[in-house]
């Protein structure tokens, strides 16, 4: 058999020329070969090479500062970039908001699937994901500024239904990690929390005639490990490159965490506090619309509190939550470490789970919202100038059985008190989140009614539905006055259902210890 080339991460990323398309594996902080982008980093700061690069990735890889594709963001290395999240890559964004790259935002599942159909030879991927949102072509095909022009996205009919097209391209280079590798490339991940696109990435830059270049931690020997421990076959990889320990973190926030790679009981895993006031309210009323047995997709940020209503209430294991990264139950992480859980059933490959997603399997999903307007579309992705991207929210949210969107209802300085079982608003935040219409559409609120979706939007005072003809206020909290506390800080009228109710008391029962919560 052929072996691969055992190089340094300098050497290796010398082999990337100019102009060339790479593709990174990782999520958030879980499994990006940070050795890897560093270097390419540190290459192109020496020599100005290579240059005008297209960078291709899924799921959004970084920590909002320096590392993961931060080491990327700079003009002249990269020329284009096609993106599933941008948020934790500040360095590129602003690439892409000062108008100096061609800048792309698509679904992150979409893009995992489109690395198979690249693999396969295919002209690409062919799905409904993204209809009536900013990535439909009649809404601007995923493009995200003026430099942007190239149409990579079409929409088609087949069978008299529409379908968008997202073309398929050659990669040349894959950068991905793994923890060991034999002599012969042969590559297991056992101490990575996540196995996520490694496989669909390596298969679809051999077989355009690419490099396949793999960070690992160590070398072991050959014929050491379970055939099936082999998530990257050493056929696929070209050069493995062993990772110092600073730059191979199990997470950006973790050095290793065994519970991300074991089974175990879930009562010994540890969960951060859900922050008391208004975040904890939203998340209380929407913990209520979990039935038993079913099955759960929790985003980051304010949903991530529904795992420690779940093992409060000792629910748990009634329910099966999931992770778009390929984490199917245990308790999923938070911060640097979402995309991992603690003591998961099973780890598969991202590109299935949202095969899994995309057909129907979620039950239900709980997702973030930061703004949303009178016909119930929902935004995410591009707002106060601001470039945070999609992610999984667009395959999520249009395929989810049931979707909650949770915030709170207004932002930036929010106050709260409870008292007695009822809300009162201490402070108002300075920031509507109810507007007439929003600045990008990343969940479409008339498509989703016209197909008879259940959606929620859920806050710390009040429950909307969604509604034909847009949203509907059928909950409000004890102690809140529906002219002053809400309908005085939307800019429209929503429709106010004649069963109107008032939130269940139990939602705000527990005393705060300084009678406030506050939210930023």
């Amino acid at each position: 058999m052929r072996k691969p080339q055992i190089l340094t991460a300098a050497e290796a990323v010398r082999l990337i020329p100019d102009g060339a398309t790479i593709a990174t594996s990782g999520f958030v902080g879980c499994g990006h070969p940070e050795a890897l982008t560093s270097a390419l980093e540190e290459r192109f700061r020496i020599e100005s090479a290579p240059r005008d690069l297209t960078l291709v990735y899924a799921a959004g890889q970084g920590d909002g500062r320096r590392r993961g594709l931060n080491h990327l963001g700079h003009a002249g290395l990269v020329k284009r970039v096609i993106g599933g999240h941008w948020n934790l890559a500040p360095a590129l964004s602003a690439l892409a908001l000062e108008n100096r790259i061609e800048a792309y935002n698509f679904p992150q599942g979409v893009l995992c699937r489109l690395f198979r159909e690249i693999a396969a030879g295919n002209p690409g991927a062919i799905t409904r994901i993204g209809l009536d949102t900013f990535i439909d072509p009649r809404r601007g095909g995923g493009k995200l500024n003026a430099r942007t022009t190239q149409d990579l996205v079409e929409l088609i009919c087949l069978d008299g239904r529409e379908w968008l097209w997202y073309k398929a391209f050659p990669i040349d280079v894959a950068l991905l990690r793994g923890t060991a590798s034999d002599s012969f490339g042969n590559i297991s991940l056992e101490e990575e929390v996540l196995t996520g696109e490694n496989l669909s990435l390596a298969q679809a830059a051999k077989n355009s005639g690419g490099t396949v270049i793999v960070q690992v931690e160590r070398l072991v020997p050959d014929y050491s490990r379970d055939p099936k421990a082999i998530r990257i076959p050493g056929i696929h990889v070209d050069v493995v490159v062993l990772g110092a320990p600073e730059s191979h973190l199990q997470t950006f926030a973790e050095q290793f965490n065994a519970r991300y790679v074991t089974a175990g009981d879930l009562a010994s895993a540890e969960l951060p506090l859900t922050c008391r006031g208004p975040r904890l309210y939203a998340a209380r009323r929407a913990f209520a619309e979990i039935r038993e047995g079913d099955i759960v997709n929790l985003g980051i940020g304010m949903p991530e509190g529904l795992a420690q209503i779940a093992r409060q209430k000792n629910l748990l294991e009634s329910m099966t939550l999931t992770v778009e990264a390929g984490a199917i139950g245990g308790i999923p992480a938070g911060g640097l470490s979402f995309g991992a859980s603690s003591h998961p059933m099973a780890i598969i490959d991202q590109p299935y789970m949202f095969d899994f997603y995309d057909g129907g399997g979620l039950d239900i999903a709980f997702l973030s919202m930061a703004e949303c307007d009178q016909e119930g579309n929902v935004n995410v992705s591009n707002f106060g100038g601001r470039l945070a991207g999609a992610g999984g929210f667009v395959d999520i949210s249009q395929s989810a059985k049931k979707v909650v969107f949770m915030g709170t209802f207004t932002a930036g300085g929010l106050e709260t008190c409870c008292e007695d079982g009822c809300l009162r608003i201490v402070s108002e935040g300075r920031q509507r989140k109810f507007v007439r219409q929003v600045q990008q559409v990343t969940f479409s609120g008339p498509r989703a009614a016209a197909e008879g979706h259940e959606v929620l939007y859920v806050t710390e005072r009040a429950v909307f539905r969604l509604a034909h003809g847009g949203l509907e206020l059928i909950e409000i909290a004890p102690g809140i006055d529906l002219a002053g506390d809400v309908l005085a800080h939307m800019d429209f009228v929503p429709r106010v259902s004649d069963a109107c109710v008032r939130m269940d008391g139990s939602v705000f029962e527990e005393p705060l210890a300084d009678g406030r919560g506050s939210v930023g």
